[in-house]
């Protein structure tokens, strides 16, 4: 799983590197200043869906094997699953601020 993680990190800032050659070739200060900006939304938005993934997956797992021994526990799960799933939307949050402002 760290592999996966540090490999999509590798071509993420590859990808940085790019867009940034491109902004100096322009010789717009205010170009590379907005490709920053841009990157540092998406990488909010990545590395918030992608924690928000696991912590959804674990939970997820957690309540099946606590409601395959009790079927009253179900209610009991669905609140931190949420709790998970919002770590999503503060991300999304947080890169519509940077775009924004």
């Amino acid at each position: 799983m760290k592999r996966k993680l540090f490999l999509v990190v590798c071509i993420l800032l590859m990808s940085a590197a790019v867009f940034a050659q491109e902004a100096a070739g322009s010789g717009d200060s205010e170009g590379a200043a907005s490709i920053w900006k841009y990157f540092a939304a998406a990488l909010a938005v990545g590395i918030s869906c992608i924690s928000g993934g696991m912590a959804v997956g674990r939970i997820g797992t957690a309540a099946m094997g606590a409601m395959s021994e009790n079927a009253d526990l179900s209610g009991k799960a669905l609140p931190y699953a949420g709790l998970a799933e919002g770590i999503c939307l503060w991300g999304f949050l947080v890169a519509l601020l940077i775009l924004i402002l």
